[in-house]
């Protein structure tokens, strides 16, 4: 009998390793990649901003509140406009003529804040109080001016746009010396509720 209790004991372990062998071996836990994202919502705005010289007051949307030491409150300072502090009250169209009629506004400043470099940092909102928007898209980020194009976040918003996030692609559309610009606003929205 003997012979018989080493054959089952070979088979025994023969098939123990086979069968943890055959076994799969654990694998890392991948993620499988998110399928590429495409925006909720897509939208154009223009804004124009209009800074007060100390002879535009009528006109202008804009005005220097914070400058460095030696700047002034109605010309931008330097090269750069380091230190200069600019908050806007802008209205926002949606083609590039600036006596077309406004369906909302851009509200917020930008801090120029580099000197070697002419960037500045932006903190916004459009504000909506029309038939086709009501609510506000909220901004914030790096605009690095001397790019063609530049993308700032959106964190939030109300309203219409309650909760939303996504991508503002800015695109200066025209200037004129240091007192207009128009900045065309491309918005692709990834949270839409």
């Amino acid at each position: 009998m003997e012979p018989n209790k080493g054959l089952v004991s070979a088979l025994f372990l023969f098939f123990l390793l086979h069968a943890t062998m055959a076994s799969p071996t654990p694998k890392p836990h991948i993620k499988p990649r998110p399928p590429p994202h495409h925006p909720c919502r897509h939208l154009t705005f223009y804004f124009h901003d209009i800074i007060f010289n100390g002879k535009n007051s009528k006109n202008a949307t804009a005005a220097i509140v914070g400058s460095p030491p030696w700047g002034n409150r109605t010309i931008l300072a330097g090269q750069s406009h380091f230190g200069n502090l600019v908050v806007f009250d802008d209205p926002i169209t949606l083609d590039n003529n600036l006596h077309s009629a406004p369906v909302g506004r851009a509200q917020g400043f930008y801090i120029y804040d580099r000197k070697d470099i002419f960037t500045a940092w932006l903190g916004f909102s459009f504000v909506f109080n029309s038939t086709q928007h009501r609510g506000s898209i909220n901004f914030a980020g790096a605009d690095p001016l001397m790019n063609k194009t530049r993308d700032i976040s959106i964190i939030g918003g109300t309203g219409d746009f309650f909760m939303t996030r996504g991508v503002a692609t800015l695109e200066t559309d025209a200037f004129e010396g240091e007192v207009y610009f128009r900045l065309r606003v491309d918005i692709k929205l990834y949270e839409c509720w």
